[in-house]
């Protein structure tokens, strides 16, 4: 039997029209806003984002499938659901007419045969309908995913905690003593910040710090012992592809993702040891609002871990988990996409590194019965080549989050970039192209590599799930706008 429709669209084809647009773009509840948020571009050796390194993905305009920060004191609202809004929009559930199979051969098989997509290449197209597989050419072998294997993080951390669980940053005081440790939980969103992008919804460690000095003067305490404890996490916390401007040691303590700029997207200048450094600012905070830290010894915090005697002064928290999962997603962010995998492993009860996260991701895959076969997860951002993924997961991945009976992986779907308007997408679509605003996918790019893996309503009006990866690839702009025209192709197809 059929499921339910996740959104359909009918009525429209050839050239595309605002409504359409629109139209494509609240697929899954979320009509977007058109502003740049972020550009992509090819990665160079060292694993880098040229065109971001260009400040493309700073621009941060607000609107698209990422929309936290935008309301001053609340939490992110969820995204509306698909059927209340498409309903709006006039078009009945379940419609549209479904492409076939030989149709769908016929213009993307010619498609697949590009050079630009390098000797390795796999393509999967389901229906969102039926899930039934519509084209597939080397869709069960696994390849190196880059980025797009963040959709598969995602779907483990929302399965194993749960669209609406936060993540702690809190303050302990030893009993009878004057000494403080600032325990990290895991948010890379922890913001020092007083303004700009995020800071709105992200916890705060100048709200920890005011909250932690009221605690301490109601005990008439002034000065304090600080140290920080990371101890949740385990293993090495630098990633294997070394220091890079892509991701931060991963620690289960940082403010501002270790960024030593004011950027919140895209490479930037990282701290070698964040949590220290999101500790040296704790501590000034303190310092704010009348607290010494370590006056005695006049040095400067260090690690510890708090006891289990220890009594709790404040904590504070991350958004909740579908909004870390929207920007992740939008913005390709490596270190809340680490962060996330490691969610997965504190909830699985694995060791809370590389190996135990990769463990947990793809245990929470394995219990929804999704197609693992060559799958390996040797990180949760998609920097390390170990990685593997085939299409046909990619596949399955989307459509269990487009699944109306799993809400719960909504976020999934609606944090994918817009095709010309949002994230890794914004400038990779020109404005003439079937595939704007009807095409959302996540992106995945590392040298040699390139993939793609997203919704599309194709020109009927039918919601179809994708993913085209390739390996070997030797000009990542050619192939990227070989993929992307593979998209835009099923946005432009009948195919009946």
């Amino acid at each position: 039997m059929p499921k339910p429709s996740a959104s359909k669209l009918s009525g429209f084809s050839g050239k595309l029209t605002t409504w359409q647009l629109t139209a494509g773009s609240a697929a899954f509840g979320l009509v977007i806003a058109a502003g740049a948020v972020a550009a992509a571009g090819p990665w160079d050796s060292s694993g880098q984002r040229t065109a971001e390194r260009d400040r493309a993905a700073s621009q941060e305009a607000w609107g698209g499938a990422d929309h936290a920060g935008r309301t001053p004191g609340s939490a992110p609202d969820a995204a509306p659901s698909a059927p209340s809004v498409l309903a709006g929009l006039g078009a009945p559930a379940g419609v549209a007419p479904a492409p076939t199979d030989s149709a769908l051969a016929e213009v993307l098989d010619p498609l697949l045969k590009d050079p630009a997509l390098g000797p390795e290449r796999s393509a999967v197209v389901l229906d969102a309908v039926s899930g039934k597989q519509l084209y597939g050419k080397g869709g069960g072998e696994g390849l190196t995913p880059a980025s797009t294997i963040k959709i598969a993080t995602a779907v483990a951390a929302l399965s194993s905690v749960g669209p609406d669980h936060r993540i702690a940053t809190k303050t302990l005081i030893e009993p009878d003593s004057s000494d403080v440790v600032l325990v990290g939980g895991g948010d890379p969103t922890l913001t020092a910040r007083k303004d700009g992008r995020y800071t709105d919804t992200a916890a705060s460690l100048r709200t920890l710090a005011e909250d932690t000095a009221h605690a301490l003067k109601s005990r008439d305490i002034d000065e304090v012992k600080l140290s920080y404890d990371t101890s949740l996490y385990s293993g090495p916390a630098q990633h294997p592809i070394g220091p890079n401007e892509n991701i931060t040691p991963v620690s289960a303590l940082m403010a501002d993702e270790g960024r030593l700029d004011d950027s919140s997207s895209g490479p930037a200048p990282r701290a070698a040891d964040p949590a220290a450094e999101a500790t040296k600012k704790f501590a000034a905070f303190l310092s704010d609002e009348g607290i010494k830290t370590n006056p005695s010894s006049k040095s400067a915090p260090t690690p510890s871990k708090a006891s289990g005697r220890a009594e709790s002064l404040a904590k504070v928290e991350s958004p909740p988990l579908s909004a870390l999962v929207e920007r992740m997603l939008t913005h390709s962010d490596n270190d809340i996409a680490e962060a996330l995998a490691r969610q997965a492993a504190v909830a699985a009860k694995e060791p809370v590194s590389f190996d135990g996260a990769g463990k947990a991701v793809r245990d929470a895959l394995d219990k929804q019965k999704l197609p693992l076969s060559g799958a390996k997860f040797a990180d949760g951002s998609g920097l390390d080549r170990a990685d593997r993924v085939s299409a046909e997961l990619l596949a399955a991945l989307l459509d269990h989050a487009a699944d109306p009976g799993r809400p719960e992986l909504r976020s999934v779907v609606t944090g994918l970039p817009v095709a010309g308007f949002t994230g890794t997408l914004v400038d990779r679509y020109p404005k003439d192209s079937p595939g704007t605003g009807l095409v959302r996918a996540k992106t995945g790019t590392l040298t040699g590599v390139n993939s793609l893996a997203g919704t599309v309503v194709d020109a009927d009006g039918r919601l179809l799930l994708f993913a085209f990866m390739t390996t070997g690839t030797t000009d990542p702009q050619s192939a990227q706008k070989a993929l992307d025209h593979m998209a835009s192709t099923v946005a432009n197809c009948g195919c009946r």
